[in-house]
């Protein structure tokens, strides 16, 4: 078995682009202050990726995490650097967190806010990428405490058990996915809009 490493790839210093509600690029400031307080809207990226089975890789985020620790989210999600388009950035990630690569297919993007216990909020303008995994994923421990894949039938089943360990980026995206672009979806999981 592969040993996780645990290089660090992100830090609150690290400099995200601020945007509008139209994506329109209007700023910069650290990684910090825009996830401070009630956070400042910012460019993100989520991206699901599966296996030739179908099944979606997750994971748990690091106990380190300022926001949402240890709980359950999508294969990777994070920001591009200023200068750094979306794809770039997503590609970059999934070599950082999971030493991956894939081919992504964007699906749409969507703002939302979440505040977590008094220690920041998300508020991001996120783009939703779908792929399928190319190479083994080995987690960057620094990033990730760990990782399992999950069929769609057992991913529905664990958000209505238990939603509250999972990030609530996930459960919308998840949600949203399945209601507006289930045949885009179905491509990945074989699964058949019901």
């Amino acid at each position: 078995m592969t040993r996780p490493t645990a290089r660090i790839v992100s830090s609150e210093g690290e400099a995200l682009i601020l945007v509008d509600e139209h994506d329109n690029e209007i700023g910069s400031l650290s990684k910090a202050e825009c996830h401070d307080g009630d956070g400042i809207l910012h460019r993100a990226f989520s991206v699901f990726l599966f296996d030739e089975d179908g099944a979606l890789l997750v994971q748990q985020r690091a106990a380190g995490k300022r926001l949402w620790p240890l709980y359950w989210s999508n294969t990777c999600c994070s920001h591009p650097r200023v200068g750094e388009s979306i794809g770039v950035a997503a590609a970059r990630r999934l070599e950082d967190e999971l030493h991956t690569v894939a081919d992504l297919e964007f699906v749409y993007s969507f703002a939302y806010h979440a505040s977590f216990a008094g220690l920041g909020s998300e508020r991001e303008l996120c783009h939703v990428f779908l792929g399928r995994i190319l190479q083994a994923p080995r987690a960057n421990a620094t990033e990730i405490a760990a990782m399992r894949y999950l069929s769609a039938k057992d991913l529905d089943r664990e958000l209505e058990d238990d939603p509250g360990s999972f990030t609530p980026w996930f459960k919308l995206e998840w949600e949203r996915l399945k209601e507006e672009f289930g045949g885009i979806l179905a491509g990945y999981t074989g699964r058949q809009r019901s």
